[in-house]
């Protein structure tokens, strides 16, 4: 298949029905929820959209990583917290409510915090500010149409055909689990020889990340005073992220392909650490709870 259909059409479109499927499980008493418990939201805004991407930035700076795969990194930690985290949460005994609130939240707000991020990281990293040019217009609009309109168009369905929706959400939600999967396997042979000689340094990163900021969301919603369950939720929705999205601007906004192997990893990876982390809260809760 032509590379231009893949990261031009392709890519976008199973972004775009993934988000869908969220949608479909939303209604707007879910942004009602969140907004009457505004202190969960704050604290989630917190280590979400500020301590994921400056501990993200300090971790690039310890492992001594640079160029491609720290910008690569930075643009995952710019991205929304990912769908799954609403399984690993129900996984986890967690707040779904919250979860499936705090990721329609984050990826509409990601629309405006994500470019930023971006052109810092790439100014920052590519060693040449001057010759650096990224389109935050054609980016923006890109990830609106990319996240914020298929979620309004999954609400919509929910709410005008209520029944058909709930039958269907589970069957959309394994297709787009599949669909993610291809993804990152097509990002995978694409770039294979790079990610081959970089393999040990890039794991070794992603899992660190990974753990660092499940711990870090955990603990700081506890000295929040949240309660456990939204203690667990906001773990879990700090540390998994949408790396499809991160996939699709690396390869399709700004066309480097290299720049989609850390999304890649750590969107494989990353279950590892939340389905240890998911196991192992449910059992704390079960002994607490008998």
């Amino acid at each position: 298949m032509d590379g231009d259909i893949v990261t031009g059409i392709l890519l976008p479109a199973i972004l775009a029905f993934i988000m869908f499927t969220l949608g479909l499980g939303l209604t707007l008493a879910d942004f009602v929820r969140i907004v009457r418990q505004p202190r969960a939201l704050l604290v989630g805004v917190l280590c979400h959209f500020i301590l994921l991407p400056v501990i993200c930035f300090l971790l690039i700076k310890a492992f001594g990583l640079s160029g491609t795969f720290a910008i690569g990194f930075m643009i995952l930690a710019a991205c929304p917290t990912g769908t799954t985290s609403n399984l690993l949460t129900y996984i986890a005994r967690g707040d779904v409510a919250l979860a499936v609130s705090f990721t329609a939240v984050a990826s509409v707000a990601t629309i405006f915090t994500l470019p930023p991020i971006v052109i810092w990281s790439m100014q920052h990293f590519s060693g040449a500010a001057q010759t650096v040019s990224v389109p935050v217009g054609l980016m923006m609009g890109q990830i609106f149409l990319m996240l914020g309109v298929p979620v309004g168009l999954g609400m919509l369905v929910r709410h005008r055909w209520s029944a058909g929706a709930l039958r269907w959400e589970p069957r959309a939600t394994r297709l787009a689990a599949i669909l993610f999967i291809l993804i990152v396997l097509g990002a995978v042979a694409k770039n294979w020889a790079l990610l081959r000689d970089n393999l040990g340094s890039l794991a070794g990163f992603a899992l660190t990340l990974n753990l660092v900021m499940l711990a870090c969301g955990f603990a700081v919603a506890g000295l929040a005073k949240l309660s456990r369950r939204q203690s667990v939720t906001l773990g879990i929705e700090t540390a998994i992220q949408n790396a499809t999205l991160a996939i699709v601007i690396a390869s399709t906004v700004l066309q480097d392909d290299a720049l989609a192997i850390p999304g890649g990893l750590y969107g494989v990876l990353m279950y590892a650490g939340g389905l240890v982390f998911a196991f192992g809260m449910r059992r704390f809760t079960e002994v607490h709870n008998t």
